[in-house]
């Protein structure tokens, strides 16, 4: 597998983003090499909050709640997705399956050796995130999904349909979706960090074929995936909260499936955040961190 790479020239200057970078290998099943990144910040002995992000975004998108987040005392790690931010980028689309990103990720949990682990996951990273759940539930204490979901290969949405048809032959990512999926207003410099870990196409492979691995259609070959990890689900009850976007069209309606679902949701402050969209950590950073702030205090 020929991986690619982000210069860190790339990353120099970026708004609002001076953490420092921190790395972990994993091995992929052909032998490859894959590095990814990640931000670790606070305390390294305390309890942490992982926070996973979406596509075609990278650990940027959380910018604004890690510094809020850190007041609570917690460590807190926000990771680059494979393919996405400093990760390493497999370079071809065919490189990229649902069951690789659930390997992927789950050697890395287990490399970091993460235990009592609030985790915030948004779009794939909680797609991701909560598969991760479902195979080491031992290592979480809580749940908080926003704008997510675990799709199990019951049908594709209008939006959804257009998504994937729109993606399945493209080269190139079409980066004003990123821009259109926000109702917050970004500087033409927040926009430019955004993409500034694809240098050119070549590096665009990962983030071109997510949608295409969304299980919704029944044949998905990640679906049957998604259903195991669904099953296993049923037995975690521990605090599972939801916080999600009024103006959100990619995920909307998942939050009342979890709720009824998860045994750890039931009493829980589960929130639609008014005005916020897709990307809610940009359209509502302190809202969430005042709603997780309190999640990590109750009963």
């Amino acid at each position: 597998m020929k991986v690619l790479r982000s210069p860190d020239a790339c990353f120099a200057d970026l708004p609002d983003f001076s953490f420092a970078p921190h790395y972990t290998t994993v091995r992929d099943e052909d032998g490859t090499e894959i590095r990814i990144h990640y931000i670790d910040e606070g305390p390294p002995d305390a309890e942490p909050i992982l926070l996973l992000h979406g596509n075609p975004t990278w650990a940027y998108l959380y910018r604004r709640m890690i510094p809020g987040l850190l007041e609570t005392g917690r460590r807190i790690i926000a990771v680059d997705l494979v393919g996405c931010g400093r990760s390493d980028k497999p370079a071809e689309k065919a490189d990229y399956t649902l069951a690789r990103h659930y390997d992927w990720m789950s050697k890395w949990l287990l490399g970091t050796d993460l235990k009592n682990i609030t985790l915030f996951c948004q779009d794939w990273g909680g797609t991701i995130g909560i598969y991760l759940v479902s195979l080491h539930p031992e290592r979480f204490d809580r749940v908080i999904a926003a704008n997510t979901g675990l799709p199990l290969g019951e049908g594709e949405s209008d939006f959804m349909k257009m998504w994937v048809a729109m993606m399945r032959d493209a080269t190139e990512f079409p980066w004003q979706m990123l821009e259109a999926g926000m109702t917050a207003r970004l500087s033409p410099a927040e926009l430019a960090a955004y993409r500034a870990p694809f240098p050119t196409p070549d590096y665009e492979a990962g983030i071109i074929k997510f949608p295409l691995l969304i299980a919704v259609q029944e044949d998905n070959p990640g679906a049957p995936l998604n259903r195991e990890a669904w099953a296993r689900l049923a037995s975690f009850d521990k605090p599972f909260l939801t916080l999600f976007g009024e103006l959100d069209p990619v995920a909307r309606g998942w939050e009342k499936r979890a709720q009824a679902y998860f045994k750890g949701a039931k009493g829980q402050d589960h929130q639609i955040i008014p005005g916020a969209g897709h990307f809610i950590q940009e359209d509502a950073a302190p809202e969430l961190v005042a709603h997780i702030t309190r999640f990590l205090h109750a009963r």
